[in-house]
């Protein structure tokens, strides 16, 4: 299944790539459909527990059009966001673990299904990223929800 926009998106993917046309040429026969790319050149990821991920990304899709990228681990255990290269570096938030310039990540072929890493937001091939600042917001939303659920589960259980 081709999904529209995917070879944009890889496109855009692999441009970070030391060797971008043999990464393409690699990851496009990859059996697990993965490739490791450089963080840090057009864009950083930060990665927040899945809970919060998952309760983040309900609120920016209430706040914005179309957030960046957002990939979620085995189990959705975590998730991660692409914001503009050099956030990473400069993200003070707890929790949350940032990877930059001396990074790698692993990523999915756009639109290919694989037992591991997947895209909740697919990259649009255009360069849309996540402003921080919307995705700090976001994040603090939904951490009071998330803080919220757990007092309300805990008094039904008491």
């Amino acid at each position: 299944m081709t999904v529209p926009g995917t070879k944009t998106a890889v496109e855009w993917l692999v441009s970070v790539a030391p060797d971008p046309e043999a990464c393409r040429w690699e990851w496009e026969r990859n059996p697990l459909g993965v490739t490791l790319l450089p963080a840090g050149r057009r864009w950083d990821v930060l990665i927040l527990p899945g809970e919060l991920g998952q309760a983040t990304l309900d609120v920016l899709n209430l706040l914005i059009e179309k957030p960046g990228p957002v990939l979620a681990d085995f189990g959705d255990a975590r998730l991660g966001f692409f914001v503009p290269a050099g956030t990473a570096s400069r993200w003070l938030g707890t929790g949350v673990r940032g990877a930059g310039r001396g990074t790698w990540i692993v990523v999915p072929y756009p639109g290919r299904a694989t037992g591991g890493v997947r895209w909740l937001v697919v990259p649009d091939g255009h360069g849309t990223l996540t402003d921080p600042v919307v995705l700090e917001l976001a994040m603090h939303e939904a951490a009071a929800q998330v803080a919220g659920a757990a007092a309300a589960k805990e008094d039904r259980n008491s």
